[in-house]
């Protein structure tokens, strides 16, 4: 199969660093969840797959990335980004039930990885490329 290119627009968070404590409403229980920046660049992240890059690779892959921060600042971290490329999925009646098809069904899928920094203060994006390769 052919690799899929596409360019997401925008900074994403550091997954590890912008996590926020928060009490389940329903047990009652301490969880981390992302935060609102995180939270925010992933919707923005997922609607800009395009349809024709949801192929859903069987197979391991192979994850090429660029991620252009506006500054220094920020560690280089792909973990949001990798998990906005799987499927997604929502709870609906207490049942899972997948809310948007993705680029590979699980990031467990990534096998092979190529993360790179670079600086752009004028237009924070990554640039993306999966390809299948042998198992």
């Amino acid at each position: 199969m052919n690799p899929v290119r596409l360019t997401i627009l925008g900074e994403p968070a550091s997954k590890a660093n912008q996590r926020r404590e928060a009490v389940n409403p329903r047990t009652g229980r301490r969880m981390v969840i992302k935060s609102a920046k995180a939270l925010a660049w992933q919707e923005s992240a997922l609607q800009q797959i395009p349809p024709a890059a949801r192929v859903q690779f069987e197979r391991p892959v192979r994850v090429d990335m660029r991620i252009y921060y506006a500054s220094e600042r920020p560690d280089l971290d792909e973990s949001l980004i990798l998990d906005c490329l799987q499927d997604q999925w929502a709870k609906i009646g207490g049942q899972r039930v997948i809310k948007q098809r993705g680029i590979y069904h699980n990031d467990r899928q990534v096998r092979e990885k190529h993360i790179y920094h670079s600086i752009d203060k004028k237009n924070p994006r990554t640039v993306i490329q999966i390809q299948e390769i042998a198992a």
